[in-house]
């Protein structure tokens, strides 16, 4: 992945506060973490020498070089504790005094974690309210190790999937956002990797929480100010997923789009659906 990437995630990001006012808190956040992760990615890349690419049938979570991480775990904490919301600050610094085992460990705990339990969904609306203290300690693990994982996937080989897998086939996470993505007369459905970014074809009747696929289960709302980005909710399991529509907004970026969109959440919680993989926000 080549810096220019991540520098469009951030100018998308800067560029949304002009568009949604309501969330201009939250993207400047991203748009500063973002920096970040840009940084470290390219001190990953450098580190690693640019690594040849890695078979895919390699579990990407059995790679995690923590003597080159660790090192960069005090300036990431350092970072978090001035630009986050006050709880997320607090446990920054909290976890900032643990020292280096605390920061392994902290690392560990989210790198390891089964991927069913990872999905961080202690509080639908927990930007700048009321995260767990575990839910906390992870949520600094997935913004740190997020741009390792992106590294990691880059890096290797296309995988072959068989069917349309709900988790990623890299590295077993949640999605984090869906995408439709021009192909003919429509749009295409694919899914984005929550921590490494990997995006891969998934079905456009399908719940990916649930593998619900009857139809009248299955349906989607737009909101008219917001018609790129849509909520794919599942009346089976009561989860919901966002989807940015490429064939309608060509310059969105979906990671950025997902956050900027927050009425969406808010409408889908209120209709009792619960988000199945929380965003970098917390939200």
């Amino acid at each position: 992945m080549s810096g220019a990437l991540w520098d469009a995630r951030i100018r998308r990001a800067n560029e949304l506060t002009s568009y949604y006012p309501f969330a201009t808190e939250g993207l400047r956040f991203y748009s500063q973490v973002a920096s970040f992760q840009k940084c470290l990615y390219e001190e990953i890349q450098k580190g690693l020498g640019d690594s040849t690419m890695i078979s895919s049938d390699r579990p990407l979570r059995d790679e995690l070089d923590l003597f080159l991480l660790l090192p960069r775990f005090s300036g990431f904490l350092s970072m978090i504790e001035q630009i986050a919301p006050v709880p997320l600050a607090k446990t920054a610094a909290c976890l900032a005094k643990k020292g280096p085992s605390g920061w392994q460990q902290a690392i560990e705990n989210f790198w390891y974690v089964d991927s069913e339990t990872a999905a961080l969904t202690d509080d639908p609306q927990s930007y700048g309210g009321n995260l767990s203290a575990t839910c906390s300690d992870r949520l600094l693990g997935w913004i740190f190790l997020q741009p390792y994982a992106e590294y990691l996937a880059d890096y290797r080989q296309t995988a072959i999937v068989n069917g349309t897998p709900s988790t990623c086939p890299l590295c077993g996470s949640n999605p984090i956002v869906g995408v439709l993505r021009p192909q003919g007369d429509g749009g295409k459905k694919s899914l984005i990797c929550m921590l490494c970014a990997h995006e891969w074809a998934f079905r456009r009747i399908c719940c990916p929480a649930c593998g619900e696929e009857r139809e009248p289960q299955i349906a989607y709302y737009r909101a008219s100010e917001i018609a790129h980005v849509r909520v794919d909710v599942c009346d089976t399991c009561h989860t919901y997923l966002k989807t940015v529509d490429l064939t309608k907004s060509g310059l969105a970026i979906p990671v950025v789009d997902e956050i900027a969109t927050l009425p969406l959440d808010l409408w889908a919680q209120q209709h009792g659906y619960e988000k199945f993989q929380v965003n970098l926000l917390g939200i």
